[in-house]
């Protein structure tokens, strides 16, 4: 059973223990097939349907039930998927021996209890990003989930795009040469959250994908940024560390007047830009660069400018997501460790965590 103190912050995230005229699952229900994994997800508001969408996609998983305590969102989950269980009880959830995976896709002040609870209980956990709200609490995930031998799966959905794929295979090639820079830019205007800031909204893409592409581990972190409107940060500016000269800018905002999600990627061969909302090209690989020789002395310093082709590669256009989700079923059902696992997770709320504390310091440095 789940505790009184889970059951009370469940609650107040969205799974309530009432659940009115919806129908609670019969929660002695057969287990699942050795090849057949059963899903629970909870919560059913913005990106909750589009994790029980691509489940039912998959040869590997059913879903078997949605959790939420607003009955207009299980309603809507019914009507989508009739076959569909449905409840507001989260402690059924957590009893049902049929149930292998349980997803949790509410507010992240939620994820370290409902996720600590499914662990408990014997369930793999896919927690939406950011993994948790402090490093404390992602490291004591990771330590039961290895304790009673299950996968966590941190949802950076991005990681599993082609384009990002496709970056990955390029960087690890030695075709930009060694990195010298890594600059995103996530703005729009909205949508604004009243539980987290910018930083951990919009950051968690960016920096998850710096984390899978420049292999060294950062050593510093530096945040400036601003709030105007509710009390959280509405901008900010990130820079990321690492060894070797290597530096990373990552930009959030959400009073942007348009939306930009643009990515600089500079090597010391070749330079690359991501445009994520290029709706074909969305990679181009530029063959220019600057060339230094000549003495160390400044005056004679001989500077050469190269520039060369332009080519886009091609990107694999599957949903990401779904990626995603049939790769954690197969590590689940094959015992693999995810590259998203609870690691890398925590490697992200860890840079959360440290760009919110110079953020507040207004831009004091916070090392690694």
């Amino acid at each position: 059973m789940i505790s009184n103190n889970v059951q009370l912050k469940a609650v107040a995230a969205g799974v309530s223990q009432r659940p009115h005229d919806i129908d609670v699952f019969d929660a002695g229900a057969s287990a699942a097939s050795a090849d057949l994994l059963r899903v629970a997800v909870i919560g059913y508001g913005y990106w909750g349907p589009n994790i029980v969408r691509n489940l039912h996609s998959l040869e590997n998983a059913q879903v078997v039930t949605v959790c939420d305590k607003s009955t207009t969102a299980l309603r809507r989950a019914g009507l989508t998927y009739p076959g569909l269980r449905l409840t507001a009880d989260f402690s059924a959830v957590l009893r049902s021996p049929d149930i292998d995976l349980v997803a949790v896709v509410t507010p992240v002040w939620t994820h370290y209890e409902l996720a600590r609870a499914a662990l408990e209980n014997g369930k793999h956990v896919f927690v939406e990003k950011p993994f948790t709200s402090t490093p404390q609490q992602a490291e004591m995930l990771i330590e039961l989930a290895d304790r009673k031998n299950l996968k966590i799966m941190v949802d950076h959905t991005f990681l599993f795009s082609g384009a990002v794929k496709k970056i990955r295979e390029i960087v690890d090639a030695g075709t930009l040469g060694p990195l010298y820079y890594f600059d995103s830019t996530r703005v729009n205007l909205g949508l604004f959250q009243h539980d987290v800031s910018v930083v951990w909204d919009l950051a968690p893409h960016d920096l998850s994908i710096m984390d899978d592409i420049i292999k060294d581990r950062p050593e510093a972190v530096v945040a400036t940024g601003g709030s105007h409107l509710n009390g959280q940060a509405d901008m900010a500016f990130i820079t990321i560390y690492f060894p070797g000269n290597v530096v990373a800018h990552v930009n959030v905002n959400w009073l942007s007047p348009v939306k930009v999600r643009t990515t600089l990627i500079g090597g010391r061969n070749k330079m690359l830009v991501w445009n994520d909302l290029e709706a074909d090209e969305k990679i181009k690989i530029y063959d220019k660069g600057v060339q230094i020789t000549g003495s160390q002395e400044a005056y004679d310093l001989l500077v050469s400018y190269r520039s060369g082709d332009v080519w886009a590669p091609k990107c694999d256009q599957t949903e990401a997501l779904k990626v995603e989700l049939d790769y954690f079923v197969d590590c689940i059902l094959n015992d693999r460790t995810p590259l998203n696992d609870g690691v890398a997770g925590l490697r992200i709320v860890k840079l959360l965590d440290a760009a919110d504390k110079s953020l507040k310091a207004r831009g004091r440095i916070v090392s690694l």
